[in-house]
């Protein structure tokens, strides 16, 4: 959180001193506004984050799926979510999320708010389809644990300060393109040597600015995926369920269509249908929204003492 605070002022910092002249006597609008723009993204994110993300992937109340679900079979599936999150909320000592269904056939699943009690659970339908009572209670408890964490608050605030950077790096590289790099003297900008090196510093973090932004964000996502895992498995006291969940999701090739890039990283799995997260290689490590699923499911199975090839 300090890095994308320093940033955000980083880059504030160079539009006062190159564009504005800043000499520290006068007011640093820059600053300010960068500050500024990061805090009410990250409000705006922790009181109507989880809103916008529920709408943007479609969710449905499950009471409103209950009343429209046309056969026995569907019905039973709905009425052994919304036990198994009685369960889990019991479990974690929590109140009961707000339950909704993704219609989307991949399954998949992710929760989001800014607290327990604020706190909202989906699923996809192709989880429920797919997924038998003990499966879907690991991926249930994995995501009360991003509640009961407070990941679901940490992330949306991320989310929202990436996107405050890549904003305001933006606007930084506009300016220089139509203002050519224009700055003031190089008395008011730091004079000499200093002041063309602090000028190459603010252009590097332009351009560097919202890759290193996404790159901590996914290192915070892919470390909270495998403390969830750790929490969920204590919460049921049955890690080879979610090892067995992870497994049926992973072996689901097709992308979850009504998820979108921008809530990747909030679910249990990537819904976008990359390789790069089935990788072990350096890469990976860096730009991957989730750690392998093997090594996940090895985690797992070492919980319940099971090697990779134990029965």
């Amino acid at each position: 959180m300090l890095v994308f605070i320093a940033f955000l002022v980083l880059l504030g910092a160079g539009f006062d001193r190159f564009f504005l002249g800043y000499s520290g006597t006068s007011l640093p609008v820059g600053t300010l506004a960068a500050l500024a723009l990061g805090t009410g993204s990250a409000m705006f994110s922790y009181y109507g984050g989880d809103r916008a993300v529920l709408l943007s992937s479609h969710a449905q109340p499950l009471e409103a799926r209950e009343a429209a679900a046309q056969t026995d079979a569907e019905k039973f599936k709905l009425t052994q979510l919304d036990n198994v999150v009685d369960e889990m909320a019991i479990a974690a000592g929590l109140p009961k999320p707000k339950v909704y269904v993704i219609p989307d056939a991949d399954p998949n699943a992710f929760a989001t708010g800014r607290d327990p009690a604020h706190a909202s659970l989906a699923v996809t339908q192709g989880l429920l389809d797919r997924l038998d009572r003990e499966e879907l209670q690991g991926v249930v408890a994995h995501e009360m644990s991003h509640i009961r964490n407070y990941d679901i608050r940490l992330m949306m605030i991320i989310a929202a300060l990436v996107g405050a950077i890549v904003l305001l790096s933006d606007w930084g590289a506009n300016g220089l393109w139509w203002g050519g790099g224009r700055r003031r003297n190089s008395d008011e900008g730091g004079g000499g040597a200093i002041g063309a090196v602090m000028f190459a510093v603010w252009i590097i973090g332009i351009i560097l600015a919202p890759i290193i932004g996404q790159l901590l964000a996914m290192m915070v996502s892919r470390r909270r995926e495998y403390l969830a895992d750790a929490s969920g498995a204590e919460l049921t006291r049955n890690p080879l369920g979610l090892a067995r969940a992870l497994q049926d999701i992973d072996s689901a090739a097709e992308p979850t269509k009504l998820i979108s890039r921008g809530t990747a990283h909030l679910c249990i799995a990537d819904p976008l249908g990359r390789a790069l997260g089935d990788k072990e290689h350096a890469a990976a490590e860096l730009f991957a929204t989730h750690p392998p699923i093997a090594q996940r499911i090895a985690r797992l199975r070492e919980m319940a003492y099971q090697s990779q090839g134990g029965h």
